[in-house]
């Protein structure tokens, strides 16, 4: 009779320490993941924040010349198995922190070495391995939720409300 109150008590307890469903988050997680015509792979890990009748750049994010985790929750992850060019820069394969700056329709997009972390408040500038800059449009659509694409030509497309923003990858 001990072992099985011992047990339940285990069970409970390690139950208390679990990871929640990060499926059940208000901004759920999403990856998207495309091997490109040069044969590297690339990857965006993110949580997808949704309008709910909200303002971008207002009542929510990206504000106007602040730093973004483009996404919610944890900041998002950019990843490529092998070196590439984004907007013809290196940056090398890995990890990073891919992170925002919306000044109107300019976006600065920027590739942070510090990939594991939540939003942006541990973000910091020194870390950077790429900063590039393109120019946003006003999205055909309305997308509700954050998403992203990425087509086999390495197209990588941002869609947010009624804002969309692409940036090139080889």
């Amino acid at each position: 009779m001990k072992q099985l109150i011992c047990c339940i008590a285990l069970l409970i307890a390690t139950q208390g320490f679990s990871q929640p469903d990060k499926s059940k988050r208000p901004s759920p997680p999403a990856l998207v993941k495309q091997t490109l015509a040069s044969g590297a792979t690339v990857s965006i890990d993110y949580s997808q924040p949704s309008v709910k009748g909200r303002t971008i750049g207002v009542d929510l994010e990206p504000m106007p010349a602040k730093v973004w985790r483009t996404g919610a929750n944890e900041a998002t992850v950019f990843e490529t198995d092998k070196d590439v060019k984004v907007e013809g820069k290196l940056l090398p394969a890995g990890k990073y922190a891919l992170f925002s700056i919306v000044d109107g329709e300019t976006w600065t997009f920027i590739f942070n070495k510090t990939w594991k972390q939540w939003g942006a408040f541990g973000y910091k500038d020194a870390e950077d391995a790429l900063r590039i800059q393109v120019a946003g449009t006003k999205a055909v659509d309305f997308s509700e939720q954050l998403n992203f694409q990425i087509s086999e030509v390495g197209l990588v497309t941002l869609n947010w409300g009624d804002r969309q923003v692409s940036f090139r990858v080889e």
